[in-house]
């Protein structure tokens, strides 16, 4: 199972997006956080930010979308670029049809679930997904500390992506460290977003492989993984 590390643009340094873009080569995407301060209690950045980065890397985009109404927004952000759009099943109002959408114009579909939602009612949902994320944080800020009592729900997630037999990416996002990625890779995670793990490093592109390195290492060993 591959590992993937995305980089979280929330923790770099805002006044030189194209420049932190560019210190973290390497990592599978950039993950580009899209909050409205209505879904979520902050405000980051919009449309034209996601058009300006993907014009200033090679890294293709993440963008997670914590916002109200992605029904109507999500196909804007692919069309600026974003290679991954990944909306809140909790904001959504047609979440099969917006996955849909989200594919038929060419980006990944991804569904995100706060630390309260359950995995069990959208497991028919899964086969139009091409990521689940599960929020390891409350979503709205960088920097928090990671919520243990996530994992269970990490490892049903993985049981129900088995169960079925699906290619569905697990995306974990919050908290992720290098204290922290063994217990979500052991639990089934192959995608780890990290903001301040990875910015707040001396040398972003180091912690980037680091992480890499510590989470093929756990999914080498994982039970899920050994029986996939």
């Amino acid at each position: 199972m591959a590992v993937q590390i995305n980089p979280s643009i929330l923790s770099a340094d805002f006044s030189r997006l194209a420049e932190e873009a560019r210190a973290v080569e390497g990592a599978d995407w950039l993950h580009v956080d899209v909050m409205d301060n209505h879904f979520v209690p902050n405000l980051t950045l919009g449309v034209p930010v996601v058009e300006s980065l993907s014009r200033a890397t090679d890294t293709p985009l993440d963008c997670h979308l914590m916002i109200d109404d992605p029904d109507r927004w999500a196909p804007r952000y692919i069309e600026a670029g974003a290679g991954s759009v990944t909306f809140h099943v909790e904001a959504a109002a047609a979440p099969v049809r917006l996955a849909r959408e989200i594919r038929a114009k060419g980006a990944r579909a991804s569904m995100a679930l706060k630390p309260a939602t359950p995995i069990e009612p959208y497991e028919d949902l899964l086969p139009e997904l091409d990521m689940l994320l599960i929020m390891t944080v409350e979503p709205g800020f960088g920097g928090q500390a990671f919520l243990d009592i996530m994992l269970p729900k990490i490892r049903r997630t993985r049981e129900l992506i088995s169960k079925h037999g699906l290619a569905l990416w697990l995306q974990v996002d919050g908290g992720v460290s290098d204290a922290t990625i063994e217990r979500c890779a052991e639990a089934g995670a192959d995608v780890f977003v990290a903001g301040s793990a990875v910015y707040g490093a001396e040398d972003p592109a180091q912690a980037v492989r680091a992480l890499r390195a510590k989470g093929e290492q756990s999914i080498a060993s994982a039970s899920w993984a050994c029986n996939h």
